[in-house]
């Protein structure tokens, strides 16, 4: 097996209801960004309010206990205290409450900065907070002080802090704290953590039940899509199983009335169709026992035209060449209804192409209009009397509407024949080339009265097919001096029996099995005309 059908294999499988175009893909897809969304808004909420709360609650802690212990121990302080009474009052300050450090400033004394660690130093106070609390605030009403206390958060080292600040008057002292919140920063990564975790679960949760709802919704639809394909294969019969009162029920409740009435139609046309065939295979039966009697006659006529009286010899011989006209219209239908009923076959052997396409010429001596380019020995296996008609059809059509020379030429490609039948016309308008090969179509439409039925392109299209090959019809470049130009492709070997082609997929004729016998063609009107 190749690469391709590997890869067809599989997108054909399994794998199919994983493609990213897929329903099911699509709503899984929207209930995990929803879920995701949700749950990251809800945990994003979350984690900045119990921020804000832990933060608040220690700061504001910190900042009373340290205003509270300010004051109980300014009291102790000496008068004219000494840069070692102000390292015992930071020390005192520090220890008496929660966990924190103390550096006490005294303005009169520049050079003494007093700290409960050594750890701590006035360059360590933020500019901003020291501008802050140096100045002092007009007293009035809604201020009864003039100096308050302030504080702001700063990592120092990579660790984060709360460092609070104020005047202690009327000493000329400022005092400043350091509270770390290294323990809030873990408790807060903590629950950032915990709500990740969180997120995930619900993303986890909300993937599960998209696939548990969309197995729900898509059930549904998956049959429907089964049903149409059946249905769109031919089995007019298909129908769905309709519960509930919802919109998917009422979907396949439209279905059902759909096929139904498909199904009527279908059936009222095929009778329609199958009542013309036989109409016209009865016809062209019934047509045949007179037309017999009247081509002896008309055979006796042609005879004696020379002897008959100048005025009756023209309408003798137009009443023979539109009787002979009629026998081979009739022909052709009896061939079409051959298609149409399954009846033609196959009568196959191995021949030579070459041979079969010089027969075709030397019986209707062609041979000094028609160039011929066929290699021998291209062997073929095919009905020699099926394959003279599609010759006939297409070297008499290019002799008729195109000219002469007439080009012929065989290909031998590993695993079918190409023979390319060429003329030296105008071509075939671009407008009638899709229908060339259409039943009773000609050209031009101002001559629908021809000598011709229209047929013979049709039949040789079957003919093509019932071998398993086809013919198509194009314009020679004009370059290489234009015309029509139409190729015969056959395969080296027909179909098996039951599996042949079936003739007729572009509306013309149809055929089944590959062996028995078939009609004739007379090969006169192969081509609309141009």
């Amino acid at each position: 097996m190749t690469d391709h059908q590997n890869g067809r294999r599989l997108a054909s499988g399994p794998w199919r209801r994983l493609r990213l175009s897929s329903l099911r893909v699509r709503l899984v897809a929207v209930f995990a960004v929803v879920a995701l969304a949700a749950a990251s808004s809800a945990s994003g909420i979350a984690y900045w309010l119990n921020r804000d709360a832990v933060l608040k609650r220690a700061q504001d802690n910190a900042l009373t206990d340290f205003r509270g212990s300010l004051t109980r121990n300014v009291s102790n302080l000496p008068l004219g205290a000494s840069c070692a009474d102000l390292a015992q009052f930071a020390s005192d300050v520090a220890t008496f409450g929660l966990s924190y450090s103390v550096v006490v400033v005294d303005r009169n004394q520049p050079d003494c900065v007093a700290d409960s660690t050594p750890r701590f130093t006035i360059n360590q106070v933020p500019p901003t907070l020291v501008a802050a609390v140096a100045k002092a605030r007009p007293v009035g009403a809604g201020n009864d002080f003039a100096h308050h206390l302030y504080w702001q958060r700063v990592n120092i080292g990579g660790e984060p802090f709360v460092v609070g600040g104020t005047e202690i008057v009327p000493t000329g002292l400022t005092a400043y704290m350091f509270k770390s919140l290294d323990n809030e920063r873990a408790d807060l990564n903590t629950l950032g953590w915990s709500l990740a975790v969180a997120t995930l679960l619900a993303l986890i949760a909300a993937t599960l039940l998209a696939q548990a709802a969309s197995a729900t919704v898509l059930r549904p639809v998956r049959q429907l899509a089964d049903a149409a394909k059946r249905l769109g294969e031919g089995q007019l019969d298909t129908r769905l199983e309709v519960s509930g009162a919802d919109e998917l029920s009422d979907l396949a409740r439209t279905f059902n009335r759909t096929a139904e009435a498909l199904h009527g139609q279908v059936e009222e046309l095929s009778a329609r169709e199958a009542q013309s065939r036989r109409f016209v295979a009865d016809m062209s039966h019934e047509l045949r026992t007179p037309l017999t009697a009247m081509t002896a006659v008309t055979d006796i006529l042609e005879d004696e035209a020379e002897s008959l009286d100048p005025m009756i010899a023209p309408a003798v011989r137009l009443v023979v060449s539109e009787t002979r006209r009629l026998s081979d219209l009739v022909e052709n239908l009896m061939e079409v209804t051959r298609f149409d009923a399954g009846t033609a076959r196959l009568v196959a052997d191995e021949m030579d192409i070459a041979d079969l396409i010089m027969s075709c010429i030397d019986g209707r001596a062609w041979y000094d209009a028609v160039e011929v380019d066929a290699p021998r020995g291209v062997l073929a296996v095919v009905d020699p009397r099926r394959l003279d008609v599609v010759f006939a059809n297409l070297i008499g059509n290019a002799l008729k509407h195109g000219g002469s020379p007439v080009r012929v030429k065989v290909t031998q490609l590993p695993q079918e024949i190409v023979v390319a039948v060429s003329d030296s016309g105008p071509g075939i308008p671009e407008d009638v080339l899709p229908h060339v090969f259409d039943r009773f179509y000609k050209a031009d439409k101002g001559r629908a009265r021809s000598e011709g039925s229209g047929l013979g392109l049709s039949i040789a299209m079957a003919n093509a097919q019932i071998h398993g090959g086809t013919i198509t019809a194009a314009n020679a470049p004009a370059g290489s001096g234009g015309g029509a130009v139409f190729t015969l492709t056959l395969p080296v070997a027909p179909p098996e029996p039951g599996g042949a082609a079936a003739a007729g997929e572009d509306g013309t004729a149809g055929t089944r099995g590959a062996t028995g016998t078939t009609g004739t063609t007379d090969g006169t009107e192969r081509r609309p005309r141009r």
